[in-house]
């Protein structure tokens, strides 16, 4: 069965996991204060959003030479910590702005699929690998040369953890085009990231960083025992037939095994009278937000699912 996927407006704000939350109210609170900063004199030239990009800002391991204070030589650095802070920066509204829509869009279902702890450490891993990228190999191809900036690492590793959990879906392109989301999300990582690379388009944006955040949260997935997608099951069904013994005479010996049993799935329905209050909702709510929706007890899926056609 196919399902489709399409926001319902600012309806989907309704049910927010407390990351997805957080996320997006850290990153408008930052780059209101980057605003904010470029109209605030610091002295000698320079205004507050050149600290932040100074200090929190994805810097080239080999420094950052900006210029001259008269006999004195401005040096940027890398420091560790920006492998983090650099994902909560942002260049323009519109760098924000589609950042923070993808977040939304794809990042609520994994949220409440994974929990909130596991998607925030996915999150910033995604992030941190886009970073490491970036710095160890766009050096090598003639890049990597100023300073990085922006979610969209992570972002991109959001979208690969979607394709993979959820590849069948559909997403509804402009609103009304339904593409399955591994097709949409594959040729978008193709088509915006790896072929501006090779045929070596000069740009600012940082493709290579985005190529590794989808990497490292593709990488992610593999390892997590448990996250199953299909993925998965075709390396394991290929494993199990090349080492599966050969039985020469497996279709005699299969005529005499015992067939299993197979029953009909079982339909539950809650009854009127167990009434179901809005606190327990709440509470399945919260519990989905914590832990993830393979958590919950069958009779608290039976509960939301009547809930959801009410």
């Amino acid at each position: 069965m196919n399902t489709y996927y399409r926001p319902s407006g600012f309806g989907g704000f309704s049910l927010f996991p407390p990351v997805i939350k957080n996320l997006l109210i850290i990153n408008v609170a930052v780059f209101f204060f980057q605003t904010l900063g470029e109209r605030i004199s610091v002295g000698n030239g320079f205004t507050l959003e050149n600290i932040f990009m100074e200090y929190f800002a994805l810097i080239p391991l080999e420094g950052l030479n900006i210029g001259t204070l008269g006999n004195q030589v401005i040096q940027w650095n890398f420091l560790p910590w920006q492998l983090i802070s650099y994902q909560f920066l942002h260049g323009d509204f519109g760098h924000i702005f589609w950042n923070m829509f993808i977040l939304w869009m794809f990042g609520m279902e994994i949220e409440n699929y994974w929990g909130s702890k596991k998607f925030l450490i996915y999150y910033l891993l995604s992030g941190i690998g886009a970073g490491l990228c970036h710095l160890f190999i766009s050096p090598l191809i003639g890049g990597g040369l100023a300073p990085v900036i922006g979610a969209s690492g992570a972002i991109f590793g959001v979208t690969i953890a979607f394709a993979m959990i959820f590849p069948n879906r559909y997403i509804f392109l402009y609103f009304f085009i339904p593409i399955k989301a591994k097709y949409l999300i594959g040729f978008y990582l193709i088509a915006y990231n790896l072929l501006p690379l090779l045929y070596g388009e000069q740009s600012n944006i940082a493709h290579l960083a985005h190529l590794g955040g989808a990497l490292t949260g593709f990488i992610f997935i593999l390892l997590d025992k448990n996250t199953h997608v299909v993925f998965k099951d075709l390396f394991t069904r290929s494993s199990y037939r090349t080492t599966k013994p050969f039985n020469p005479l497996g279709g005699l010996t299969d005529k005499f095994k015992k067939k299993e049993q197979v029953q009909d799935a079982k339909y539950y329905e809650i009854k009127d009278e167990d009434e179901v209050t809005q606190e327990d909702i709440d509470r399945i709510l919260d519990k989905i937000s914590q832990s993830g929706y393979q958590n919950l007890t069958e009779k608290e899926k039976k509960i939301l699912f009547q809930a959801s056609k009410k």
